[in-house]
């Protein structure tokens, strides 16, 4: 894990390439001052605080009495890292069926509780960023809306049907991809196949067995709803930061511009969207063409850009090592939490 912590530098490159293109120094950041970063981040803790409790809910619905609301919060704001430090900000989820699985969770069940986290996410993110593709087209920006509309209604379309999908089906690896492995891997391949295969049959299980009934509505509905408001949280964490540089902006052109981000750092090109999502919330803002750099708006825009960059995605890094060092990657013995090492 320790290798994740090698590619945090290289996230920095786009932020000095746009701070040298626009002439941006470090005193023009720290002019924003320290109550609006402090604001940004706090909303943006609040928006990772608020995934954690919804974890911790679902978690806590079908299994009852698991863990502690506190201790279930932190592991899943400290996967967070994992998103952070990978393209298209996929991971966490990874990390929350390992920690379900060691404290002794069977693989389906911690999946489905994954997958239930992640898809409420998901949607909810994906419908507020078609939105502002919406609003975009309707601006006129249609290279802003055609790549903020076209990367948030895939990953939503995509996520929200196999989820619905798995309580009608059994999904399995993929003929061709299942016979290059073996034809690659031979025996051990096909061995993992096949638990492969296993594993996903055992969560299309769970969903036929949970989808449909009164409690898994109601778990679903609470965890959108959560879902949504982190989100919003995330969205206002721009506006701090730019009444800082005495820049005004609205409280939902900033949540409309910060999903119109989120979405075009969702593309895998660029560790944790660097650059994507700085390049994307001014394109947004300024009706522009998200891939010219040479007709950005002003420096006074660009310092809160790259203040808010700092305020919710450089500071949070931080604070999820930590909350994953401590929580998800530790040793349990006896039921006790030990501190284990992180190197895998």
């Amino acid at each position: 894990m320790r290798w994740r912590l090698a590619v945090i530098p290289a996230t920095l490159v786009p932020i000095l390439v746009i701070a040298a293109q626009f002439d941006i120094g470090i005193e023009d950041v720290l002019a924003i001052g320290a109550l609006p970063f402090a604001a940004a981040a706090g909303a943006m803790m609040a928006k990772l605080g608020l995934q954690g409790a919804k974890f911790a809910y679902i978690t806590r619905s079908y299994l009852a009495g698991f863990d502690s609301v506190a201790r279930l919060a932190g592991v899943r704001v400290g996967s967070e890292f994992v998103k952070f430090t990978t393209p298209m900000f996929v991971g966490a989820e990874f990390v929350v069926i390992y920690y379900l699985h060691k404290k002794g969770v069977d693989a389906s069940r911690a999946s489905w509780i994954a997958i239930m986290d992640i898809v409420t996410e998901v949607l909810a993110a994906g419908i507020l960023s078609a939105v502002a593709g919406v609003i975009a087209l309707a601006a006129g920006a249609y290279v802003v809306a055609a790549v903020v509309l076209g990367t948030s209604i895939s990953v939503t379309s995509l996520w929200v049907a196999l989820f619905f999908l798995s309580s009608r089906r059994n999904f399995q690896v993929p003929r061709p991809l299942a016979a290059a492995a073996v034809r690659v891997g031979g025996e051990r391949a096909a061995k993992y196949v096949g638990k492969t295969d296993e594993w996903m049959s055992d969560i299309c299980t769970m969903s036929r067995e949970h989808m449909g009934t009164r409690k898994a509505r109601r778990v679903f509905t609470v965890s959108f709803l959560l879902s949504l408001a982190s989100w919003g949280f995330y969205g206002i964490s721009f506006a701090a930061v730019a009444a800082g540089v005495g820049y005004a902006v609205g409280l939902l052109d900033s949540v409309m511009a910060v999903m119109a981000a989120n979405a075009v750092g969702n593309l895998p090109i660029t560790v944790g969207g660097s650059g994507l999502a700085e390049i994307g919330i001014i394109a947004y803002l300024n009706d522009l063409n998200p891939f010219d750099l040479g007709e950005r708006g002003g420096d006074l825009e660009w310092d809160a850009v790259i203040g808010w960059r700092i305020a919710t995605y450089y500071f949070p890094i931080l604070v999820t090592w930590l909350l994953l060092v401590k929580l998800a990657l530790s040793r349990i013995k006896g039921g006790a939490v030990e501190k284990s090492s992180t190197k895998t």
